[in-house]
């Protein structure tokens, strides 16, 4: 069986993200690692869709940005996302975001997530969904 890779995420600084400086406003870089790492879910195997669909949410705990070097319009950003720490309750992740051309670092970031139930209950995917808990596993060895 061969090993899932994960690739970066590839944005494109829109000029709607700039700020009156020019450079991407820092807010964006949070929506960034949203889009980061449902696609990396996605890649995992992961539909944060069908999550929703089985009463499954994962808010966010918390979040926290580097800010390197600024992006600006129209830079092509890769996206590294790497799962660092998984329980079946909680897991976390750490962020690069990269030049695409020079790969040269611009920010780095980390967030921390839960699952959650329908009515806001934390739940264990090891005991409430073993076979989504195996690939949360998997995304640490990715």
């Amino acid at each position: 069986m061969s090993k899932t890779v994960i690739k970066p995420y590839i944005r494109n600084a829109k000029y709607y993200e700039t700020d009156q400086m020019g450079i991407i406003h820092h807010s964006n870089y949070i929506r960034w690692m949203e889009e980061a790492r449902l696609d990396v879910m996605k890649q995992a195997g992961i539909s944060y869709r069908a999550l929703e669909e089985m009463g499954i949410i994962i808010p966010v705990l918390s979040v926290s940005c580097q800010y390197k070097s600024m992006v600006h319009f129209d830079d092509t950003v890769e996206i590294s996302v790497k799962t660092v720490k998984y329980t079946g309750v909680k897991f976390e992740l750490e962020y690069e975001f990269k030049d695409a051309e020079t790969g040269k670092t611009y920010t780095t970031g980390a967030s921390s997530h839960c699952f959650l139930d329908r009515d806001y209950r934390v739940i264990s995917l090891k005991h409430q969904n073993p076979g989504l808990h195996e690939k949360f596993k998997k995304m640490l060895e990715l």
